[in-house]
């Protein structure tokens, strides 16, 4: 459900506040008309802004395997891929958007280094198996934490992630589909394929943010219910959905204290290197520095584009204005 706009209208100032608090307690959506708090704005475009950014970051890691694709079918596959990445960039400034904010100043945030992305498009790819990997754990890890957001409280946002969340879907079965057809290749490249697992894991475990304790953002985001589930939480269903799969893909996750435990009807596993995360969140990541310089190239290379878009788009209103004015 929705609210409407003409609701709030007939509200006196001090009660907005109080309505917002009721519409999310309902379990309704904000729309972009409504009144919301200036943090609940601020938390939206935040995090809008990184998904938006980690989606256009992330064409880069598969994306220099499209020239070196070892057959049409694959090279195909990574075609599509980037290009859905691209859209779900673009679907998400659109939604920051509804929130007053600017997309070429969020651009500007990412190039200058004022905004994050995910940490995870941080790490190169050497080897083909590194695109089946980041399908398979990446985009897992995206299913994970993207499906509870088509339930977030902001409607742009959650009618965003439905269509999304569905090409995700595609994104993960291709990975975990290559490396299926790899592992019943060569012994090389069974080896590839484990040497990839061992290299994505931990990485892909911090996917999620740091621990409850430590994420300053999670307690706001989840009382306004843009998200719905703790970053742990989100680690914990992605090792619980992960362990059967490597089991039949033939590979071990690289965690001495991966096991089952009866009691909790969860899986055990050991604590990422949070320091890791840290540095490089902070810059210091093997590849934050060529994908932002790879970013901002394409941004600056792709100014003469936007120009004449922009010359376009005034041609045609003032040749509207025209016909306009020899109607009257």
């Amino acid at each position: 459900m929705t609210t409407t706009h003409s609701a709030e209208a007939t509200l006196p100032e001090g009660s907005l506040q109080e309505h917002f608090d009721a519409t999310i307690a309902r379990d309704q959506r904000i729309e972009p008309r409504d009144w919301m708090p200036d943090g609940y704005r601020r938390t939206l475009v935040r995090q809008i802004a990184q998904h938006a950014h980690s989606e256009i970051i992330g064409m880069q890691p598969e994306g220099e395997w499209i020239t070196r694709a070892p057959s049409l079918r694959r090279k195909a596959i990574l075609f599509a891929k980037v290009q859905d990445e691209a859209g779900h960039g673009l679907y998400l400034y659109s939604a920051a958007e509804t929130l007053g904010a600017d997309r070429a100043d969020l651009t500007e945030r990412l190039i200058e280094g004022r905004q994050k992305y995910s940490s995870i498009f941080n790490y190169p790819t050497p080897t083909f198996a590194d695109v089946g990997v980041i399908g398979w754990f990446v985009d897992g890890a995206a299913i994970c934490n993207q499906v509870p957001l088509c339930r977030s409280s902001y409607g742009p946002y959650a009618r965003a992630m439905v269509r999304i969340c569905k090409e995700e879907s595609f994104h993960q079965r291709q990975g975990y589909e290559l490396l299926m057809t790899m592992m019943r290749g060569t012994g090389a490249q069974r080896e590839m394929v484990q040497d990839s697992v061992d290299r994505w894991w931990w990485p892909s475990l911090m996917m999620f943010g740091p621990p409850d304790g430590d994420s300053p953002n999670s307690a706001a985001s989840m009382a306004w219910k843009i998200k719905r589930h703790t970053n742990d939480e989100l680690r914990q269903r992605f090792v619980d959905m992960t362990v059967p799969q490597a089991e039949k893909l033939g590979v071990t996750l690289p965690d001495p204290e991966l096991r089952w435990n009866v009691e909790r009807g969860h899986h055990d596993f050991g604590t990422p290197d949070w320091s890791e995360l840290k540095r490089v969140i902070g810059g210091d990541g093997p590849c934050n520095a060529q994908r932002t310089q790879r970013r901002r190239s394409a941004h600056e290379e792709g100014a003469w584009v936007r120009d004449a878009a922009t010359a376009h788009a005034a041609k045609q209103a003032e040749r509207a204005r025209e016909r306009e004015g020899a109607v009257a």
